[in-house]
């Protein structure tokens, strides 16, 4: 990709009879950095200077469309591999045991979330990583948009990261996400316990052609799982974290009560109200697929 990025570089900039000390000078860069680009040799690009040469090659935003896909290149193959399977999934099943999944997050949490890495050089670098995050939620809002299962460990709604603004904000984007009838959004409750996946979160992709694939990540790791047998071994897992957690309208309760900033661990549901309700919502599904759709039912609350 950081190849065709400097291939097309070259192209507009012949195109436009400027060299490379007269782009440079114009993106405020020295000639040698575009030298680096058009050759794909040295750093990667950063996204301001992507949108600086977009801007004065007047490519119509090619550049800053081609940037993300030269930016993931900088990362591991594992992890390249996990972000190609994440953008083809039909399905995205995932149990968040620490922040909200990046599909989901706002601006302002995703800033504060990926601003805690203690190796970020600096802020550009920072701004970069946020707008790679929030191109890659456009996807959900895209004809070929993936079903998206949720499950938040109640450590997710309980942790204000960014303060409690940017908290709030977030998860008022929760209760309008688990408004679209393709995403569903649960939540594991601490009186749950211990289970399998404690260690960090889980995600389980279902491709185009009904393959599967499975990624765990921790604080500073990650895996991609390929193999058949061991991907099972985890969808058995992310299936008794979904019967453990939180029926989708509970869920949605226990979210809103704590963007109200009213939420203690009292007002969790029994679980004899939890297995209630979901008898409930299978009853009113007549046969249709459980959905997530964050609609409270009218004079129905949570009860301790």
């Amino acid at each position: 990709m950081a190849a065709l990025f400097g291939a097309r570089v070259r192209r507009l900039r012949t195109a436009a009879g400027l060299t490379q000390a007269e782009l440079g000078a114009r993106t405020h860069v020295v000639s040698t950095r575009i030298t680096q680009i058009e050759r794909a040799s040295g750093a990667k690009p950063t996204l301001e200077l992507a949108r600086a040469l977009d801007a004065v090659l007047g490519a119509d935003d090619l550049l800053v469309e081609l940037w993300p896909y030269v930016y993931r290149e900088a990362f591991p193959d594992w992890s390249r591999r996990f972000m190609e399977y994440l953008e083809r999934a039909v399905t995205i099943r995932q149990y968040a045991a620490h922040v909200v999944p990046g599909l989901l997050q706002t601006e302002d949490y995703a800033r504060a979330v990926l601003g805690l890495d203690a190796l970020l050089d600096n802020g550009d670098q920072l701004e970069e990583r946020v707008a790679a995050r929030m191109g890659r939620q456009a996807r959900l809002g895209s004809p070929d948009r993936p079903e998206l299962c949720v499950i938040l460990d109640e450590a997710v709604l309980r942790r204000p990261i960014g303060g409690h603004a940017v908290m709030r904000k977030q998860l008022a984007r929760l209760l309008d996400a688990a408004e679209e009838r393709h995403i569903t959004v649960q939540v594991l409750p601490f009186d749950q316990g211990g289970h399998e996946a404690m260690g960090g979160s889980l995600t389980i992709l279902i491709l185009p052609d009904g393959s599967e694939v499975a990624y765990t990540e921790g604080s500073d790791y990650g895996q991609l799982i390929e193999e058949p047998a061991n991907i099972s071994r985890y969808k058995v897992i992310y299936d008794r974290l979904r019967a453990a957690a939180l029926p989708p309208i509970m869920s949605l309760d226990v979210v809103r009560s704590t963007m109200e900033g009213n939420y203690r661990g009292a007002l969790l549901p029994s679980r004899s109200d939890r297995r209630r309700l979901a008898q409930e919502q299978l009853q009113q599904s007549s046969g249709g697929r459980l959905r997530g759709g964050g609609r409270r039912v009218p004079g129905r609350r949570a009860r301790s």
